[in-house]
């Protein structure tokens, strides 16, 4: 492949990367009002620990740097955290727009 080849494609996964958070944050946002509902604290740890060590095996999995993945993870979860407490409820705009693998 090309040098601009390879760049197409790297800008077509970049995109999907960005869906995906998209898609992240759209559940995750869903879980905030169902704990809303319930009266449950918007904060919990222990599954905030769960998905760091989940993204650690998995980025083993693809022989990654697990801090790195990890890093990335930090950043998802505070991402959700921001708009959660900036927008309140789930805005559906763009849930049809997703595809499911």
């Amino acid at each position: 492949m090309s040098l601009d080849e390879l760049r197409a494609e790297i800008e077509g996964i970049d995109r999907d990367i960005v869906e995906l958070i998209a898609r992240r944050t759209y559940v995750a946002d869903a879980v905030a009002d169902v704990k809303a509902q319930q009266d449950l604290s918007t904060t919990d740890e222990a599954q905030e620990e769960a998905v760091m060590a989940r993204a650690g095996e998995n980025a083993e999995a693809f022989d990654l740097d697990s801090n790195l993945v990890k890093a990335v993870f930090r950043l998802l979860i505070e991402l959700n955290k921001i708009e959660q407490r900036e927008h309140g409820p789930i805005d559906r705009r763009h849930e049809d727009t997703w595809t499911d693998e």
